[in-house]
């Protein structure tokens, strides 16, 4: 039995996973269960896309050696924004967290439930778990941390499931309080919202058949890989020299194709891909990092107190080692031993 043929029999169960997923995320819930972890509104559920390379706290990546006016090896690294600060740097904390009178946090005190955008079907990040109903993940314990340290409970949260291109739009409009969702750090970003400090660096890498003997992009000459259309990741794609680029809509229809054989190849965030790997066991993630992804929470860009705040809950995170826990928890199977947390980098002014 060929590969290919093999694999066959998952897509219909992964199918059927992700209808579930979706139906769950926009069937009404009611209001106790938006109180303690079920999805709230929102539009149906699509797998985690990152779209710009950038450099966290100045770590910049591998020089790209250009070919014919495309891409071979890693890209290039990102440059500071135009205030002259490297993206992931954000604002001091200047302490730890407390809700004050008249701040933002006090008003979601007030209202009695964090607002937070997430994913509801990026495994080990933001995913629905199919017995609970439960949204869980490494993001999602980033949003527990903020929802305890206003709120003193860490399941009052109204969940906002949103797809990738939702991400800034919910958080100009005011429809939530926080976005955690795979959230990479960027200038251009920087232009219409507010980021935390990076509280998580990922990369972009390559799902391959577990039996394939491809270990970078260079490998790929002439086969076909799939990322998500409308994103920077696969306008990256578009640029590396003899590869076939194969839009889909989204990261879950790439693993479809996939699956079916309809392409060779898939690329995106390590993260995203590690759930992949984790549902398919005719899959792998293989390649260095060919970008940076720093992660942060997103903010509405006049909330600066709620920046300060975040920015000091994640310091605890980390000191306290919740940060590790959560990582060994979610991604340590898929991704190998716990790196050393981020180092945050502040200077940002409102």
């Amino acid at each position: 039995m060929s590969t290919r043929a093999a694999r066959r029999p998952i897509v219909t169960a992964l199918v059927a996973l992700a209808l579930v997923g979706t139906t769950a995320a926009c069937a009404p819930q009611p209001t106790t269960q938006l109180l303690t972890g079920a999805a709230g509104a929102g539009s149906s559920a699509e797998q985690s896309v990152q779209e710009t390379t950038q450099d966290s706290a100045q770590q910049s990546a591998q020089g790209s050696a250009q070919q014919g006016g495309k891409t071979s090896g890693t890209a290039t690294a990102a440059e500071d924004c135009s205030d002259g600060l490297p993206p992931v740097a954000s604002l001091d904390p200047g302490g730890s967290p407390e809700v004050t009178s008249g701040s933002t946090m006090a008003e979601i005190r007030e209202r009695g439930v964090l607002k937070v955008g997430v994913s509801a079907d990026t495994l080990l990040m933001g995913s629905r778990n199919p017995f609970t109903g439960d949204i869980e993940g490494f993001d999602i314990d980033v949003a527990h941390q903020i929802a305890d340290a206003i709120l003193g409970d860490p399941d009052k949260i109204q969940y906002r499931v949103i797809t990738s291109g939702d991400r800034e739009t919910v958080l100009e409009d005011g429809d939530v309080d926080i976005v955690t969702r795979a959230f990479t750090i960027n200038c251009d970003r920087w232009e219409n919202i507010a980021f935390s400090a990076e509280y998580y660096h990922a990369g972009q890498k390559l799902l391959v058949p577990s039996t394939s003997d491809v270990k970078s992009i260079d490998d790929l000459d002439g086969q076909r890989v799939c990322a998500p259309e409308g994103t920077t990741t696969l306008e990256r794609l578009e640029q590396w020299e003899g590869v076939e680029a194969v839009p889909a809509a989204t990261h879950t229809t790439c693993l479809v194709l996939f699956q079916q054989g309809a392409v060779d190849a898939i690329t995106g965030d390590d993260t995203v891909l590690a759930g992949f790997a984790a549902q398919d066991p005719y899959a792998k993630v293989v390649g260095d990092a060919v970008s940076d992804e720093p992660y942060g929470v997103g903010v509405p860009a006049g909330n600066a107190d709620m920046v300060r705040f975040v920015n000091g809950v994640l310091e605890d995170m980390v000191a306290d080692g919740q940060w590790e826990e959560s990582y060994d928890r979610w991604l340590g199977d898929a991704l190998g031993a716990a790196p050393t947390a981020p180092e945050p980098v502040y200077g940002r002014t409102p």
